[in-house]
């Protein structure tokens, strides 16, 4: 992860937000796209997403260790419109074990170029990567709130470094992490909308 790749800034947001929800490409794409910004997770992780591994009645995704960057088992709370997203995803996957397979080779999932290749072809080219929506996510959070930093450093599965940080690093702050993935979600919502974004300490304190 310390390879940094081209990113969205935020300030492009607006406008991209714009573009993804009249892409004309393919759902599946696009919809796994949408995961991916929601939750923050490496693109490898969405495209390689199981039925089995989603209870939406929890709103919990259980991303297992072996599909995992630091090979440990990751849980990511899932925010109304994510869990929208995989259920929009039901009519088309349902009754395959893959959420988001290719549509050309179903038992396939998407392929590793899928993503940048759709990115290019809305005019991102060179300007945004799939991987680099960790990056907004983890600039724009931690500019709304410093004091998250532990919070948003375990929804992006980072290994802890400090030894004596990574004993306490055990906590998973689930609810801190769903709180946090919610309010992401709805400033993505009001950047597309062009609305009034609600301050992160706001939306945390309701």
């Amino acid at each position: 992860d310390v390879t940094h790749r081209p990113a969205l800034s935020d300030a492009e947001l607006p406008d991209f937000l714009v573009k993804l929800d009249g892409y004309k490409g393919d759902t599946h794409t696009v919809r796994a796209l949408r995961l991916l910004m929601l939750t923050a997770t490496r693109p490898g992780e969405v495209r390689g997403a199981m039925w089995s591994e989603f209870n939406l009645d929890a709103a919990l995704w259980t991303i297992p260790a072996e599909r995992m960057k630091m090979k440990m088992e990751h849980r990511v709370p899932l925010s109304r419109q994510a869990v929208e997203v995989v259920l929009s995803m039901g009519a088309l996957s349902g009754d395959r074990l893959l959420v988001f397979p290719s549509p050309f080779y179903p038992v396939k999932s998407l392929s590793e170029n899928t993503f940048n290749s759709a990115l290019a072809r809305m005019g991102y080219k060179n300007t945004a990567t799939a991987h680099g929506f960790r990056a907004l996510f983890s600039t724009v959070t931690n500019e709304h709130d410093r004091s998250l930093r532990d919070v948003i450093e375990r929804q992006l599965a980072h290994k802890e470094r400090d030894q004596v940080r990574a004993a306490y690093h055990r906590s998973t702050y689930l609810k801190d992490r769903a709180d946090l993935l919610q309010w992401w979600a709805d400033y993505l919502d009001a950047k597309a909308k062009g609305a009034e974004v609600i301050q992160l300490d706001e939306h945390r304190a309701a």
